[in-house]
């Protein structure tokens, strides 16, 4: 979900558990970083039948530190800017921005599912026939 500059994640984590629940029944633990906790963990449970997992940094830990789980989540986005298209923010409407994001995801995905396709099948992949 793309929003304004202007408006927090905090504010709108409701709005994207909500589109979460209708797009994917089957999803039901979601994560969140430590922001995330409080209201915002029971209001999932109550109204959407979603449990969120906040993931918090261990108590007296200085600099930086590796969190349970939470390269999934920061991987993704990184992957994303890797399309040429979002090295830059050109686009004037949210939705042109969604649909970019979901194209992006959606070539990700394909690449991977066609090279893992391969590797079962027994036939090289495009890098190993290059070597041969």
């Amino acid at each position: 979900m793309v929003t304004p500059a202007d408006m927090t994640d905090r504010d709108t984590a409701k709005e994207v558990l909500f589109r979460l629940r209708l797009m994917h029944p089957e999803i039901t633990i979601a994560r969140a970083d430590s922001g995330y906790a409080g209201q915002l963990v029971t209001w999932a449970k109550k109204h959407l039948g979603l449990t969120l997992k906040t993931v918090s940094r261990p108590k007296d830990t200085r600099g930086w530190i590796l969190l349970p789980r939470r390269w999934v989540v920061e991987r993704s986005p990184a992957w994303i800017m890797h399309a040429r298209r979002h090295a830059r923010d050109y686009e004037r409407l949210i939705q042109h921005s969604e649909l970019l994001i979901t194209w992006a995801a959606i070539t990700l995905m394909t690449r991977r599912i066609t090279r893992r396709s391969s590797r079962r099948s027994g036939q090289p992949t495009s890098r190993e026939a290059d070597r041969d």
